[in-house]
């Protein structure tokens, strides 16, 4: 194997003298508790505009403007969702590639 796994616990050891985050002493622990809440909001985040796009697109009673509006809203919210899910995809091959194993279980 190329990589080493990486102890973060030794690593850590003395960077956080008490956990004040919620029981939480290393910042991986943080970021992985937080992730679950960030990609609910970015799922409610893709509905809400997907709503709206499709409410625009249903009241602009064929104008192009309106129209070409709603769409880019709804593409916009697709995309944006697509980089959320590729940026997190991101993180767990890079823990991976690194044997750092503080995202691999975020969704529990």
């Amino acid at each position: 194997m190329l990589t080493q796994n990486l102890d973060l616990d030794k690593i850590q050891s003395g960077a956080f003298p008490t956990a004040k985050f919620g029981g939480y002493a290393k910042i991986g622990d943080i970021i992985g508790s937080i992730l679950p809440y960030i990609f609910g909001a970015a799922g409610i985040a893709l509905l809400i505009y997907l709503i709206i796009g499709g409410l625009q697109i249903m009241t602009s009673r064929g104008d192009p403007k309106a129209m070409q509006s709603a769409q880019g809203k709804i593409s916009n919210a697709i995309i944006g969702f697509i980089i959320v899910v590729f940026a997190y995809l991101l993180v767990v091959l890079i823990g991976k590639i690194l044997g750092i194993q503080a995202f691999g279980n975020i969704f529990k």
